[in-house]
Parts: structure tokens; sequence; C-alpha cells
């Protein structure tokens, strides 16, 4: 390496272009002396190399969807984790499909009312023979943003149109129950 260092002097000197080459090299080598100062941290670990494995809990959704009806404590509804409850993809197939047969007028919504919410199950009251077919699910999308808690998407086609079924799970009481649902 060329004995001369590159060094701005100073701001003024930096705006204006200046640049001063120091031949002595000493004077860097001062700077780079100066004494640090000790630290002793602990050597960390990431958890990735830990021997044993680490799990984690997922935090149990307990805040179920009641639209202002009232419970004794004694039988509210109880939260219950994923794992207690039946799997998700086969049973929103047959609840989407049972949906969609309500709405075309094929099916009696009493068969869905043991999964419904009393509010889902009025809205599918009111929508018996919505449709004048019944649709033909496309896709299930399924999100678990929390323990016991499931946002269903479904791409459902009516003929030429293609529209969306939204549909939310909660795990109450060792069954999944229907609290929302909407065609988009």
């Amino acid at each position: 390496m060329n004995s001369r260092t590159l060094v701005l002097l100073n701001s003024e000197d930096f705006c204006d272009g200046k640049i001063a080459f120091l031949s002595e090299v000493w004077a860097m080598t001062k700077l780079l002396e100066a004494p640090r100062p000790n630290l002793d941290l602990p050597e960390l670990q990431l958890d990735l190399f830990l021997d044993q494995p680490f799990s984690q809990t997922p935090y149990l959704y307990k805040i179920s969807s009641l639209y202002s009806e009232d419970y004794d404590p004694a039988v509210a509804p109880v939260p219950t984790s994923s794992v207690d409850l039946p799997p998700l993809d086969a049973w929103v197939m047959r609840f989407a499909s049972g949906v969609l047969e309500i709405w075309a007028g094929k099916r009696i919504p009493a068969q869905l009312i043991k999964w419904c919410h009393t509010k889902v199950y009025q809205e599918l009251l009111t929508s018996i023979g919505y449709q004048k077919e019944v649709g033909r699910i496309r896709k299930i999308h399924l999100q678990e943003p929390l323990d016991g808690l499931c946002e269903a998407t479904i791409t459902v086609r009516f003929g030429e149109r293609i529209r969306s079924m939204v549909l939310r799970f909660e795990g109450l009481d060792k069954k999944w129950l229907c609290t929302e649902m909407d065609l988009i």
C-alpha cells in the first residue's frame, strides 16, 4: 500500500472539493491504536441449534362471536383448540356444499343448524332458493389466524359467473361453528 492516505480535513474542505493527502502514516496509525472497550458478551446460541426441539403452543381464540347474546357462565360456549376439532379440509368442503345446495333449494337448512350460529342460520332461512342452480366449488383457501379460528374463501362457479363465498368458523364446544357467511 502507498504511504499516502486520503483524509478529509473538515466539512468546509469537503464541500469545496479540497482533499488533502498526508504522507505521515503514523498519524493514522495512532488513531487506529486507540484503546477499545472490553465487551465480554456471553456466547449467543440460536434456538435453531438447540438439542431439544422448541415447541410453541398456538394462542387460542377465546372471544367467540356471541352477537350480544347473554349466556349463563355455566352453559356458555367453550373455545376449543384446533387439535380437538375435526380436520378442516373435508369439513369446510362438506359445509360449503351444503350451503350451496340450500341456496339452490335442493337441501333444507335444518341439516346445518348444529354447525351454524343463530345469525347465520337465519340468513340461510331467508336465502333458500336464492340461486337458480347449485354452484360448483373450484378452489378452497383456508387461513387459521389463531388456534380455534378458521377463515375460508371458496371460489364458486354459477354457470358462467365466478363468485367467492367467505366463511368464518370458530371452534366452540368441540365442534366448528360457522359465525359469518357471505357470498361476494
